[in-house]
């Protein structure tokens, strides 16, 4: 049995994943997030919702841990463990305060998964990676061995530039509607420039400055742009905002 306690985003796309492909586990849900955990129960057979975080703890072989960050403390608290196994997808939260709040607990591993585990296309970093995390997360696309937390804290302060990319594809549609195209128009056109283009990074090696060369031609307005904000400072700015997140991990982890 894979008890989740916690179902936000993350977890219920691990859930859709498992449950979509082929011999689903039996999975066990905490109750909290209602209507998110309810439509789960209801989709697949394979998933029914505990009582309490605790009757997931006790009827589980693995626990998958999606807590928000902030409240690891607070819930594992609460609970008692017992010999399980134990996944946490809590960024920042290192493995030494796992082990303590989760004793007797031996086997916890790091698991940064992404949405597309939903459609097992994930490429999850595992820290250790070692089974079971290994594979629950095989089945889910494929995994990464992370050698120690501190790469692995780097792959986690990549994923804060999600936002980011929507945040951008906004402001380009912002760009075409101040200039006379109607907002839902500018919105559609940038998602099917964008969900097009992405289509190419499916490939198991994506070659991202070939692809840029692909796109630039030699006095074009691409490569106009491309020279444009980097005179800005716009990729000087990336790396500034990733240094700065990696930064706030580790004061996270220096506070818990």
């Amino acid at each position: 049995m894979l008890g989740v306690i916690g179902v936000g985003a993350i977890g219920a796309a691990i859930v859709s994943g498992l449950s979509e492909g082929k011999d689903p586990p039996e999975i066990l849900l905490s109750p909290r997030n209602a209507e998110v955990v309810a439509k789960l129960a209801a989709s697949y057979p394979n998933v029914r919702v505990a009582d309490s975080n605790q009757a997931v703890v006790e009827q589980s072989a693995v626990v998958l841990l999606c807590v928000r960050p902030a409240d690891a403390r607070r819930v594992m608290s609460a609970l008692t463990f017992g010999d399980q196994s134990l996944i946490s997808v809590m960024a920042g939260v290192p493995l030494r305060m796992l082990r303590e709040l989760a004793a007797p607990v031996q086997n916890i591993v790091r698991a940064i998964p992404l949405p597309s585990v939903a459609i097992r296309r994930g490429i999850t970093p595992l820290c250790p990676a070692i089974e079971p995390a290994r594979g629950l997360f095989d089945r889910l696309g494929r995994v990464i061995e992370v050698a120690d937390e501190t790469a692995f804290d780097h792959f986690s302060a990549s994923t804060a530039t999600i936002a980011a990319h929507f945040l951008y594809l906004n402001q380009i549609s912002n760009w075409l509607a101040a200039h006379g195209i109607s907002q839902s128009e500018a919105q559609q056109y940038v998602a099917a420039m964008f969900g097009e283009v992405a289509v190419s990074l499916h490939e198991p090696d994506p070659d991202f400055r070939g692809l840029m060369q692909e796109h630039a031609t030699p006095g074009g307005i691409n490569e106009l742009f491309c020279q444009v904000v980097g005179n800005e400072g716009v990729w000087r700015a990336v790396d500034v905002g990733l240094d700065r997140v990696r930064q706030a991990l580790e004061d996270r982890q220096s506070g818990l």
